[in-house]
């Protein structure tokens, strides 16, 4: 823990700067987790998810939406490569201050972690979560779907308590396409134009959030609507791998799974062309757990190789190919290593 993280916290708790605070205490339990002491990490993130400021509930009970849906924040520790940790820091920091920044894009990947950023950032904000139903805006009828924009965005004026408020438009490429895109339906360029009012006279007490898959044909008038667009596709093969091993420590201490071995699961992800993205992994790997074999402590190692080769580790000659030890081969093949020695020199023998 740093001196300046002391200094910050103290001065946060003496501002009454809740945001601020949160911030740079979520920042220490990211130390403390990236230097190894997951246990303290937890401990500080549950003090944090406790100590919430007081909000009248009966109020907040009482907002009724038909466009906004309420969802959880994030409990999970957020894992994403460094630079993108501190443009979230920078959300929080821009926000702690009140200067109108406020309107923010998250363009990347599906699975590079955008939905699960925004509900961990309403949790350090220490703010209500509501995603955009874009099911119940957009309708077929002429000149509705923009009726039903502006219903909404009355609904974000009339809730109780602004500053408490973030609003998720998730894959917000439904409503704003490019409007002189020859191929876009007219109905939708008119929402789009109808969004772009919209936000224009939005309330800088909310937070709102957007993101996207389809960043190149967003609408550009749009996006300089927002204050700053953040891009998730920053992930170098090591930040993967990184992350990868997290999601292993975290899940094989959950099921209890005393049989560990980094250095094979390092060497079975690489194969991957290309490394899937957070999402993908964090599925392929809790996977892989769960559905091995409970007498087989070596099963999960044969499962995740084939999520990611998309074949069983079978052929001896291929898994020397691909760098595995004799004794790594034993674990993906059950077969014991002088068993995994004697075929191997069989098969040169043969081809020689």
């Amino acid at each position: 823990m740093k001196k300046k993280d002391v200094i910050d916290l103290i001065r946060y708790h003496t501002e009454e700067n809740d945001a601020g605070f949160r911030n740079v205490a979520y920042q220490v339990a990211d130390e403390f987790y990236k230097d190894g002491d997951a246990s303290l990490s937890e401990y500080i993130i549950s003090l944090l998810s406790d100590a919430s400021s007081f909000v009248p509930q009966e109020s907040i009970k009482e907002y009724q939406s038909k466009y906004l849906e309420k969802i959880p924040v994030g409990q999970d520790m957020l894992l994403l490569p460094d630079a993108i940790m501190q443009d979230m820091y920078g959300i929080v920091h821009a926000i702690s201050h009140h200067i109108g920044i406020h309107r923010f894009l998250f363009q990347g990947a599906p699975g590079t972690g955008k939905t699960e950023a925004v509900k961990q950032l309403a949790k350090v904000l220490n703010r209500e979560l509501y995603m955009v139903n874009f099911n119940s805006i957009i309708d077929s009828k002429l000149g509705q779907t923009q009726k039903n924009m502006a219903e909404m965005f009355q609904e974000i004026v009339r809730y109780p308590f602004p500053e408490r408020l973030l609003v998720l438009f998730d894959e917000i490429d439904a409503i704003a396409l490019d409007r002189t895109n020859s191929n876009d339906l007219r109905e939708m360029g008119r929402a789009t134009s109808a969004l772009l009012k919209q936000l224009d006279h939005m309330s800088e007490s909310v937070v709102l959030i957007a993101t996207t898959n389809l960043f190149s044909y967003f609408d550009k008038a749009l996006v300089r609507r927002f204050d700053s667009v953040i891009d998730f596709n920053r992930y170098t093969e090591e930040d993967l791998i990184a992350i990868a091993e997290k999601f292993l420590e975290i899940y094989l201490r959950k099921m209890k799974i005393q049989n560990r071995d980094v250095r094979l699961c390092r060497k079975i992800l690489r194969l991957g062309n290309p490394i899937p993205y957070p999402g993908d992994l964090k599925n392929m790997i809790r996977t892989s757990l769960a559905f091995s074999d409970p007498e087989d402590s070596n099963d999960y190692f044969k499962r995740l190789y084939e999520s990611v080769c998309h074949e069983a580790p079978k052929d001896l000659v291929r898994l020397k190919e691909q760098g595995f030890t004799v004794r790594e081969m034993e674990k993906l093949t059950n077969a014991s290593k002088s068993s995994v020695s004697r075929k191997l020199n069989r098969k040169v023998i043969h081809h020689a």
